[in-house]
């Protein structure tokens, strides 16, 4: 199902659920709570914002991690932390659960880690004016971390949460996910074969949209040899045509024979060619040395790969590896590839979570919820359990500029949010 047939179902079913109920006693009941506590949470977020929390900064991002155990621990969640293997060097995940039987079982996605490492000059929130916060990571996401702890606090209050079966799963690792992922992501998806429903907390796309579809992400190389001779003989019979030529060609056809499918990109983010090539993985630098008498010995192209669905993303390897494979005179080429995050399909399963949170929404009198264009959405951890449970994303705070040093966070939407977060799940727990 492509974007714009997705895009006609999922009009079908917004227009059927036009017809909305209105909050019932006891849902006013929890957007009251949310309205007294709407100044406690912006002061949390306004605190953990404070804590540097990069992927690398493993003590702070369990330092964040401690913070939101407290806060969970305080309205009746059974926490842990587990801790992720040494030599993986990232940070564990917070687990905060409730157990039961009734309605629903939910999974509840959100992350504790930054891109804003310790020595980013960007590190401290604060006031643009009375509704914009600048805030490293509170739009990505500690902002989505704190609409799901003061939606189930607001439920809890209310003695709402009995015998339901809710997880949150905070990841320490999503800006930069620790490898292996049978190891990073094992708890998540553990979580997700017990639970119903995910629901993903990641930045919001504009108040009035969802996520229902986001595409994967992988991770492509090409290494290319060629002869090394004196440039007066390039293209003769003994000499060839040279690396960088045949990395040319390669790139080339790849942009006129790969590309072209609906929701399909690939993008060549490095590119090193001459006699000697140095390319290092972990800080993704690399130097290169040549000289323009001498014929290119090496080239190195490094890209990433989103696609919609494994078997795009197998048609295009398969692409891929065919043009590599056919050579120019003395070169010689391989492609790898590197899994990196699964796609999120748009299921029908999503669409009808998507027609609930828009009846909720349109009973707040906040107007209707869209689905959001996949082809502008980045991979996510939700994308981890998508093939196990009906999901959603893209519930988290709006803001603007993530992932640089102007990151905003919109404080005046977060109360909103909230109760749509908070009613949504206490709709779906009370749901066979």
């Amino acid at each position: 199902m492509n974007f714009k047939q997705y895009s006609t179902l999922v009009a079908l079913i917004l227009t059927a659920s036009i017809s909305a109920q209105k909050l019932s006693r006891t849902e006013k009941k929890i957007v009251s709570s949310i309205e007294k506590n709407n100044d406690e949470a912006i002061g949390f977020l306004e605190k953990v914002v404070n804590i540097n929390s990069g992927t690398l900064n493993a003590e702070g991002v369990k330092k964040v991690g401690m913070v939101f155990k407290d806060a969970f621990d305080n309205i009746g969640f059974e926490t842990t932390w587990i801790e992720m293997p040494e030599e993986m060097n990232r940070s564990g995940h917070l687990f905060a659960e409730t157990s039961g039987t009734k309605g629903k079982k939910l999974l509840l996605i959100g992350h504790l880690d930054t891109v804003f490492e310790e020595d980013s000059p960007f590190q401290t929130f604060e006031m643009v004016n009375d509704s914009i916060a600048h805030a490293p990571g509170g739009n990505d996401m500690k902002g989505g971390d704190v609409i799901v702890l003061y939606a189930l606090k607001a439920l809890s209050d209310n003695g709402l949460l009995d015998d339901a079966q809710i997880i949150v799963a905070f990841t320490g690792d999503e800006e930069s996910t620790g490898k292996p992922l049978s190891i990073s992501r094992k708890d998540l998806i553990d979580a997700a074969k017990r639970s119903d429903i995910a629901l993903g907390f990641e930045t919001s796309t504009g108040f009035n949209y969802a996520t229902v579809a986001r595409r994967g992400a992988s991770g492509w190389a090409v290494e290319v040899e060629g002869k090394r001779a004196h440039s007066s003989g390039i293209f003769s019979e003994g000499t060839g045509a040279g690396a960088i030529f045949e990395m040319s060609r390669i790139l080339h056809e790849f942009y006129t024979d790969v590309k072209g499918e609906d929701l399909l990109t690939f993008n060549p983010g490095v590119l090193l060619g001459g006699t000697f090539v140095n390319y290092d993985e972990l800080t993704s630098k690399g130097d290169a040395f040549g000289k323009t008498n001498v014929v290119a010995q090496k080239a190195v192209v490094k890209g990433g790969l989103r696609f919609i669905s494994e078997e795009q993303k197998e048609r295009a390897r398969t692409k891929m590896r065919k043009i590599v494979a056919n050579n120019l005179p003395k070169t010689s080429a391989t492609v790898s590839f590197t899994d990196s995050y699964p796609a999120m399909q748009p299921t029908e399963g999503n669409l009808e979570l998507l027609s609930t949170l828009n009846e909720v929404s349109l009973d707040l009198k906040q107007g209707e919820v869209l689905a959001y264009d996949p082809g502008r959405r980045g991979a996510a951890d939700v994308s981890f359990v998508a093939q196990y449970v009906d999901g959603l994303d893209g519930l988290g705070t709006m803001g603007s500029n993530a992932h640089t040093p102007q990151e905003t966070v919109n404080l005046n939407t977060i109360e909103e949010l909230t109760k749509r977060t908070a009613i949504l799940i206490y709709r779906l727990i009370n749901t066979k």
